[in-house]
């Protein structure tokens, strides 16, 4: 088995949030994201970089933490007792990006690594993450860009783990209560170990140093493209939808908050701005509205269509 080397993955996450900040900051003329170091006595912290009030990005944040304890919440040893009384560390990046023009949909990345120690026995580790977008009008052209991107960044690993993990994605960002999913979805996984600790490393850096490439020409193709207030009213209809997930179903989200050492502003720090909730409304037929849900908010095979 190869070494586990997490100060390897630490100085990794590091780098990445710094060049995923400066690959935005790129698409940004009057913002720019503001770092915030943190530590938790009870164990761990973290460097967040968070992003408001921009004119092409709304808000944003691209955050690292690394935190570790004695005892694991009960969301994380519910399905797995064998990880009960052992020492942790969790690192990663998670970010997500909020841009002020409809046209330019909100993205959501996370790479994290998790291992579990007790002494006298073998650690328990995994790797997680993903990437998934979500657009508020439809654009065939950047949809199908970011999955080929997802796509072609997965084929190293096996032709069977691009689809395998836009499957993960498709029914983890899914509103059970709604019966709709997020977006348009991309790659999930998590508890990745199967291949050991060398190659997982290696797919984890491929997904990190993918978000940039599958992102950034949407940024730069959608920014300046003309909107008004009902794209804008639509926008903050469709984000209350963002909200509901990250506050019902995210495990991160949940993690996190249960843990005792995660740092609540840097994790609620993916929530939009500005959201609107509205009784019972439905877009009306034929509208862009309308095809944002009738074509682009069910699980598809974009590469083929």
């Amino acid at each position: 088995m190869s070494e586990i080397d997490v100060a390897a993955v630490k100085a990794y996450l590091l780098d990445l949030q710094d060049r995923i900040c400066a690959a935005l900051e790129t698409q940004e003329p009057q913002a720019r994201f503001g770092e915030d170091t943190w530590d938790n006595a009870k164990g761990g912290g973290g460097r967040t970089r968070a992003i408001e009030g921009g004119e092409v990005l709304e808000k944003g944040g691209v955050n690292f933490s690394h935190v570790f304890g004695t005892n694991l919440p009960a969301s994380a040893t519910a399905n797995r007792p064998q990880l009960a009384g052992r020492g942790f560390q969790a690192l990663g990046v998670s970010l997500v990006i909020h841009p002020r023009n409809p046209h330019v949909p909100t993205s959501h990345a996370n790479v994290r690594f998790f291992i579990a120690e007790k002494e006298g026995e073998e650690p328990v580790w995994w790797f997680g993450g993903g990437f998934d977008l979500t657009p508020y009008y439809g654009i065939r052209e950047d949809v199908v860009h970011w999955h080929q991107t997802a796509h072609d960044l997965c084929v190293p690993f096996g032709e069977d783990v691009y689809p395998r993990f836009k499957k993960w994605c498709d029914e983890y960002f899914h509103l059970k209560h709604r019966n709709e999913p997020r977006g348009i979805g991309g790659l999930f996984y998590d508890d990745l170990n199967e291949w050991g600790f060398d190659k997982t490393f290696e797919f984890m850096r491929a997904v990190g140093d993918g978000y940039i490439d599958a992102y950034l020409p949407i940024v730069e193709r959608r920014k300046a493209m003309p909107y008004g207030e009902r794209e804008r009213d639509f926008q903050a209809y469709r984000r209350g939808r963002y909200v509901e997930f990250n506050l019902v179903f995210d495990r991160g989200t949940l993690f996190g908050l249960q843990s005792g050492v995660g740092r609540t502003e840097s994790i609620l720090m993916s929530l939009p701005p500005e959201v609107k909730w509205r009784y019972n409304w439905h877009p009306e037929p034929g509208t862009p509205e309308a095809v944002l849900y009738d074509v682009y908010l069910k699980p598809t095979d974009w590469l083929s269509r």
